[in-house]
């Protein structure tokens, strides 16, 4: 079985095709800074024919079609026919209370993830188009999956994830910590574990999940005990564009004072705030890396910032958690911010953390390793994560019970229910 992975964030797509036969990658890629007039289109194949392209996306809509385009170009696409296509996995921010494993996608489905846009703003509505296009493309005949980012947290209690207002509002309306990046938190505690040579279920660890959007998990022997991520994304600890954590107050004050709508409170929130807001440079840490090595004094705030509210999370789950066994980096600032790394790691040397600079250098560009010292009494790793594997092997697994729930007259039965 051959599928396409769609993993869609806030400013990015980031793409796969795999032959789930050896789950060999044959073509992957990245649409980044989504929204700009320079953003970037990256692809590749499994033998090197490469595709770098500097354009204007200004939608999700825009990267995913120009990603079917060049998978089908004859000069450096990897398939020949849409037919080598046999599903298509789409990574989806919030299930809420209504999806805690993932489904097949029908209509239904669809108009269930529109429902939780609100709770996903800069995620949900970007994932359902993407959904669409699909769908128009190559027809009702391929099958699509959603994987969402909230079912790996449904193992929180209710001490974790539920807020103290009155909970008549989590009775009526499901208010509650969900937490995202599951499927990220899922590949790399899991892999981490391997590479530890360790059973996940003997393991205290804390991932730490940090790109344009940022989540943390503390996870106690293979389930999520709490994450840093709560209702929606905009909850946990201050990210490209997002806030993060706040007194709550300051919303209404805000609004009272500018006169701003819920609405416009909810953009600024989500899409004005965080590095973005406090930098007044980028939602993006490589140019905030570079405003600090200037001496902007605001970018070096920035980071400062950064750094200070990553420490404080994970001081909170090594006492959650009664202790740790490993720390985790991943994603794109996590598996590859050299310095943030090391200055997150300088902060939690009461610990007896400790960072082998050497080897923090070198796990970069998607390697894999240690970057503690042998004296470091925590061991510190670099996971790259690959949610679009987890999503495959989901969508395989979906696809393949989908085709022995047909019924005699062709009628397809709910897989799960099989």
């Amino acid at each position: 079985m051959k599928i396409l992975v769609i993993n869609a964030g806030s400013s990015s797509l980031k793409y796969q095709f795999l032959d789930m036969k050896n789950e060999k990658v044959l073509a992957k890629g990245n649409c980044e800074r989504i929204g700009e007039e320079a953003a970037g289109f990256h692809y590749k194949t499994a033998d090197n024919r490469r595709v770098d392209l500097t354009m204007p996306l200004k939608t999700h809509i825009e990267a995913l079609n120009q990603v079917v385009k060049t998978l089908m170009d004859p000069e450096v696409g990897a398939v020949k026919s849409m037919k080598e296509i046999d599903a298509i996995g789409h990574r989806v921010a919030q299930g809420g209370p209504t999806f805690s494993k993932s489904v097949h996608i029908t209509p239904e489905v669809e108009k269930q993830i529109e429902d939780l846009i609100p709770l996903a703003p800069l995620h949900n509505g970007p994932e359902l188009e993407g959904i669409r296009a699909c769908k128009k493309v190559f027809g009702d005949k391929v099958p699509q999956v959603a994987v969402f980012d909230t079912s790996f947290h449904a193992t929180m209690p209710p001490k974790a994830y539920l807020y103290a207002i009155p909970y008549r509002y989590y009775e009526k309306y499901k208010i509650r910590r969900y937490g995202f990046h599951g499927t990220s938190h899922r590949y790399v505690s899991h892999k981490c574990a391997e590479l530890m040579g360790r059973p996940i279920d003997t393991l205290k660890m804390i991932t730490c999940h940090i790109g344009n959007g940022s989540s943390i998990a503390a996870i106690r022997h293979g389930k999520v005990i709490d994450t840093s991520m709560g209702l929606t994304p905009l909850d946990g600890f201050m990210m490209g564009t997002r806030c993060g954590s706040l007194d709550p107050s300051i919303v209404t004050y805000l609004m009272e004072k500018e006169n701003l709508s819920p609405e416009e409170m909810n953009r600024i929130l989500n899409e004005e705030s965080g590095m973005l807001g406090v930098s007044g440079l980028s939602s993006d840490d490589r140019d905030i890396a570079k405003g600090e090595i200037e001496g902007n004094p605001r970018a070096i705030l920035t980071h400062e910032m950064l750094v200070y509210q990553i420490v404080k999370f994970i001081g909170a789950y090594v006492a959650a958690l009664g202790g740790l066994d490993c720390l985790v980096f991943t994603a794109g600032i996590g598996e590859n911010q050299v310095d943030l790394r090391r200055n997150i790691c300088r902060g939690l040397f009461y610990l007896g953390i400790e960072v082998d600079d050497a080897a923090n250098h070198q796990m970069v560009g998607g390697k894999a390793g240690e970057i503690s010292t042998e004296r470091s009494r925590i061991p510190v790793w670099v996971v790259p994560t690959n949610e679009e594997l987890l999503i495959a092997r989901d969508t395989q697994d979906i696809v393949t019970r989908l085709r022995y729930a047909l019924t005699e007259d062709k009628t397809v039965v709910d897989p799960l229910d099989v």
